[in-house]
């Protein structure tokens, strides 16, 4: 397995994808049929989800094992702080170790719904914690990790000068990379990178990017992450209230000019959210020349 800083060793355009566990049958099916579509793009390496409050774990380990096994396909598995003990965060890493998947990214992770955020009595406080945890496991060398970026302000931090700070410390803990959260504005993405580097964060910074499938979706996912819709989307979307497939398209067509313009600014790669659909993805790779 490569490793996290060395597909972005070098210059280039990095392809990652994430996914989230299916919940049934059905929809393990359905993801499947798309990881075949989507392999096809060569990307870099995927990535698995936790539900929130760390509900997914069992899943998430099992799938991400599974993925790399029969598709060949690089993985990265989410790790959180949030519903994991520290004994519980460990026979995580023994699980992964044991698969050969080498590549995690430490979160704080969501609360499960109707709940607060509160790390667990017997855990970690703090996604850095996780990332030297994961990167001495067992004498250290075992595992590369990615940490979380918030264009718009991680929503529990208490200033933009705060949530920075604990981004440096994640990168300081030994971080190779900084994936962002969804982001609708590229002037949120710039301002970022800039602040980010103005303090010492020299690790590569991926944009994470959202193809929207529907305005009811759009809205509700920045709603969770404290990101926001800019004026120009916001008008677009409300030409699609009642239309998944008009939706569709304008997700393509608006992100394409985001990842053009993240591009022109030079990005390392970008890494999609999938909500494990492969039609927009495809379209937008082929549109880029990827």
């Amino acid at each position: 397995m490569t490793r996290l800083e060395d597909y972005y060793a070098d210059p280039g355009r990095v392809l990652s994808i994430e996914f989230w566990p299916p919940k049934t049958e059905i929809g393990e099916r359905n993801l499947f049929a798309e990881l075949e579509r989507l392999r096809k793009l060569n990307p870099a390496f995927c990535s698995m989800t936790y539900g929130a409050g760390g509900s997914t774990r069992d899943k998430t380990v099992e799938l991400v094992s599974r993925i790399e096994r029969e598709f060949g396909l690089d993985m990265m598995c989410h790790l959180t702080v949030v519903g994991q003990s520290r004994a519980e965060v460990r026979a995580v890493l023994d699980q992964l170790r044991a698969n050969d998947v080498r590549n995690i990214i430490a979160l704080g992770g969501d609360p499960a719904p109707g709940t607060d955020w509160a790390p667990h009595a017997d855990g970690f406080r703090y996604a850095h914690e996780l990332v030297s945890e994961a990167l001495g496991w067992d004498g250290g060398g075992q595992f590369s990790v990615a940490v979380a970026g918030f264009p718009e302000v991680h929503p529990r931090a208490t200033s933009r000068e705060s949530d920075l700070r604990y981004l440096k410390a994640k990168v300081d803990a030994g971080a190779a990379v900084v994936i962002t959260q969804l982001f609708f504005d590229n002037d949120d993405f710039y301002r970022f990178v800039d602040d980010a580097r103005r303090i010492g964060i020299e690790v590569p910074i991926v944009p994470g990017m959202l193809p929207i499938r529907s305005a009811a979706q759009a809205r509700r996912f920045t709603a969770m992450c404290g990101a926001r819709i800019p004026a120009k989307l916001d008008a677009l979307l409300a030409t699609v209230e009642d239309d998944d497939a008009a939706a569709v398209q304008l997700g393509i067509d608006y992100t394409t000019e985001q990842c053009e313009q993240l591009l022109r600014f030079g990005v390392p790669g970008f890494h999609f959210y999938s909500l494990n659909r492969a039609d927009a993805l495809l379209e937008i790779h082929r549109r880029l020349g990827l």
